[in-house]
């Protein structure tokens, strides 16, 4: 048995930023351009009836807002700042056209999908055959255990294993967080140590594992980095820095999440609340598309 965890907010965003053309409905609220809410039903339909991905146990999970405990430790952190109004309008309709198709949403406050989905692998790897985390963030990779959890990047057909991990990033799943505090990561506002690219931090920490072993000294670097006493200083000069940016990076897995293995059950769509949501979001597209209802 598997069980897939699917990073909603990315699937909302790439639908948003799609090809697909504007939908505009009357929302009680107001018109508003729902392209976004609808690829990502569309998404999670051919999901739901993949032969490949044979789903069974799901759940899904979504920031909302764009904040979290994070934005408490680092001003620069990621927010809502920047989101186009009409998606971010559309946080709360997405859960809601999730819970339409019968999948188990796990909304984020306090903590980031990213952590979520953390906790589900980290929860549920023991009770089943495989993990599946369904989106490319490299944050994600910190998960990645053997074959057992696992990243799927559905848009390019790719499996990223513990092999894939190592072979990309140079690092362990282990030193992700670490990697990440080094190098930064533009799309979470982690803005790294100045002169660090990821060859040379991924060298420095396939040595030394951490951020925390890797040696002030220079004349200690037993690795072949170009621009090591350049690189040693800044560190040496910034480590509490880097620190910092690794606890950022670093995911939570033990968020309280309520759900048991057995609850997320995908038993089918309930057929009256996905009509309704077909209704609302105006789209005779989605009736069409396969669904397999709930007996």
């Amino acid at each position: 048995m598997r069980v897939h965890l699917v990073d909603g907010t990315y699937e909302l965003f790439r639908a948003h930023f799609s090809q697909r053309p504007p939908k505009r409905v009357a929302l009680a609220d107001g018109p508003l351009d729902v392209k976004a809410t609808v690829g990502l039903v569309a998404a999670m339909l051919a999901l739901l009836h993949d032969p490949d991905e044979a789903v069974t146990h799901l759940a899904i999970a979504f920031d909302n807002p764009i904040a979290s405990f994070r934005n408490e430790l680092f001003d620069g952190y990621k927010s809502d700042e920047g989101v186009p109004p009409d998606l971010r309008k559309q946080f709360d309709l997405a859960e809601l056209a999730m819970r339409a198709l019968g999948i188990v949403v796990w909304s984020m406050a306090r903590w980031e999908a990213d952590d979520a989905l953390a906790t589900g692998a980290a929860r549920f790897s023991a009770q089943v055959d495989q993990v599946r985390i369904l989106t490319p963030d490299k944050d994600l990779g910190q998960c990645v255990v053997g074959t057992r959890v696992v990243q799927v990047d559905r848009m390019r057909r790719k499996l990223i294993d513990e092999d894939a991990v190592r072979t990309v990033r140079g690092v362990p799943p282990s030193s992700i967080p670490d990697l990440l505090g080094l190098v930064g990561d533009t799309a979470d506002g982690i803005p790294g140590l100045a002169g660090f690219g990821a060859k040379s931090a991924a060298a420095v920490l396939a040595r030394w594992g951490t951020i925390e072993r890797i040696p002030d000294d220079a004349a200690k670097w037993d690795v072949k980095v170009a621009g090591a006493p350049r690189l040693a200083a800044t560190l040496a000069a910034q480590r509490a820095d880097a620190l910092l940016y690794k606890k950022l990076a670093t995911l939570v897995t033990d968020v309280p999440l309520r759900e048991s293995l057995e609850e997320l059950e995908h038993r089918g769509v309930p057929r009256e609340s996905f009509e309704t949501l077909c209704t609302q979001l105006d789209s005779s597209d989605l009736r069409t598309r396969p669904v397999r209802f709930r007996s």
